[in-house]
């Protein structure tokens, strides 16, 4: 029986393919994880535009994150 990995491994395998940095990965994961507990741990999959924009209010609004730090949230929010 095939088990698929786990969302974030799979992110990491795709990244590590592209040979991107390992800090790019660690960033790529770090959002992503992110964006998934805000969202009380839904699939990436389940969600679309509506979470994402919900996701960068709340760090604009309530986390006084930078624009630059919302554009890269947002870039990684959804999986590879």
């Amino acid at each position: 029986m095939d088990v698929k990995p786990r969302l974030l491994d799979q992110v990491r395998q795709k990244i590590r393919f592209k040979n991107y940095s390992i800090r790019t990965e660690q960033a790529y994961v770090d959002w992503i994880r992110r964006y998934i507990l805000y969202h009380q741990k839904r699939h990436p999959q389940d969600m679309g535009k509506p979470e994402v924009e919900q996701f960068l209010t709340h760090l604009a609004v309530e986390r006084n994150v930078a624009a630059s730090t919302q554009n890269q949230a947002r870039s990684k929010s959804h999986p590879i």
